[in-house]
Order: structure tokens, then sequence, then C-alpha cells
């Protein structure tokens, strides 16, 4: 069965694991999932991983962006969304696949945003739960922040997991920061969401409609879920503070802008 979606682009930001950027591309093409185009956008990697990039054009047929050097997840999330021209866009790292509860799922996610044009975002996984979600339909809820909510995932409506967002999205939320840590491009974004209204669903049942693997061959270069679900306290004590300092910082910032 065909599943076709000619309003989305489907982009995977890539580095050094070629081998799950193809599990990625196969699993799609076996679920039926026909985007209106892919774009691939890779940050600097190794010479063996880009001619592989290279030959898995010609087989898929995605659009390929490329950097000289590396610079971080941020940068190549926006060179990536830049080369989008469609009106929505299905984030997805290459670590990730798709299961076979993901295409009538994203159907309804299209249609939630093509019927609410104040949705910026609708979130497929998560390592947890969003610490207060309203209810909506079809197994998704609304992300509400509170800023008296004592638990810190509060702030974190958008998140670099596998998400459709409409393709503005750097338009109105302003562009990653490049060249720094992935947990601060991820919080930094996640702050000039909550500051400019953003409004995200999220799927209740968060770990069944991607996978995230990670081989021996290919292991995950990222860790954020250290940092977030950590228990440690000093860590603890050391997110409670950086959390609430940046959420200050851009009030600021935006107070002097005005």
């Amino acid at each position: 069965m065909q599943h076709n979606f000619p309003e989305t682009t489907l982009l995977i930001t890539h580095y050094n694991r070629s081998g799950s950027l193809e599990r990625l591309l196969t699993t799609f093409q076996n679920l039926g999932c026909q985007f209106a185009s892919i774009v691939v956008s890779d940050d600097g990697s190794k010479p063996e991983h880009l001619n592989k990039l290279v030959a898995l054009k010609d087989r898929f047929t995605f659009e390929l962006v490329t950097t000289p050097v590396n610079k971080g997840l941020g940068d190549n999330i926006n060179k990536g969304q830049d080369a989008v021209k469609t009106p929505y866009t299905l984030y997805v790292q290459e670590d990730f696949d798709p299961t076979e509860k993901f295409p009538e799922t994203f159907k309804d996610a299209l249609q939630f945003m093509n019927e609410d044009k104040g949705l910026d975002i609708v979130r497929f996984y998560a390592y947890f739960a969003h610490p207060k979600l309203k209810p909506f339909k079809k197994g998704f809820s609304e992300m509400i922040f509170s800023y008296w909510d004592p638990s810190h995932l509060k702030f974190y409506i958008y998140s670099d997991h596998p998400h459709l967002r409409r393709s503005n999205f750097l338009e109105k939320f302003g562009r990653y920061p490049d060249k720094v840590n992935i947990n601060l491009s991820e919080y930094t974004m996640a702050i000039n969401f909550l500051h400019k209204k953003g409004r995200g669903l999220f799927y209740n049942e968060f770990t069944t409609i991607f996978e995230q693997k990670n081989t021996a061959q290919e292991p995950s270069t990222l860790d954020r879920r250290s940092w977030k679900l950590s228990e440690n306290p000093l860590v603890l004590l050391t997110r409670f503070f950086y959390l609430r300092y940046r959420w200050l910082k851009n009030s600021m910032d935006l107070a002097l802008k005005k």
C-alpha cells in the first residue's frame, strides 16, 4: 500500500552513519511512504560515508546537502531546512526507523496541522512524556507550558527527536546556533519556541511510531538522555539553575529588543 505525502519533505540529518541512513530510507520505502522530496543534510562525514551517500542518492533519489567541516547539529538542521520547498517538514535523525504505525499516525498529524494553523510542531518520539499534557484526539495531547511546574522537562515542548513541523519554522523561531554542544543547541531552540508562543502536539505512545537503533558498528554520538534524566545531585543542581538562567536571559533579551 502506498502512502503519498505531497506537501511534506523528509529531512534527515546525517553524520558518519551511512548504514543507519540506508536502513531508515529502506524502512520508509518498505512502508510505502512517498514524500514530495527527501533532503539529506550531512555534517562533514568521513570520505567513506560520503561515498556511500553518493551511491544511495541514485537508489533513493534525495538531495544531498554537504559541508566541508563539521559545524554541529544546529548548522546541519539549518542548511537542511533551507533546502526544503514544501509547506511541511518531517525531521528525522539517521538513527531512527519508523514502525508500521507511522503512516496512519502521520496522516492524522498532517490533518491536525492543516486544520489548526496555530500548531507549529507534532512530536512522535521522546525519552519521556512532557510533564503537562492536555488530551487532544486520536492518541495525541497538546503540550502545555507552566513556569511553576517543578519539572525541568517543562521547557522541552520543542525537541530534536522525530517530528513534523511547518517549513517556515526557522523564520518564526530563529535559526539553530552552530558550533555549540548539541544539548545547548536543542535547549536554545526550546526556549525560543516558548518565547514565540509555539504550540505543539505530543503522541501519547511516544515509543511506538519511531525506534532509535544504534549498532556496534555505528553507535550514537549524542548523549541527551544523561543530561535530561540524570538524578546525580550535582547534575540536578546544575540543570536547575542553568535552565532557569537561560529562560530569564532570553526573556530579558526579548524585552530589550522591544
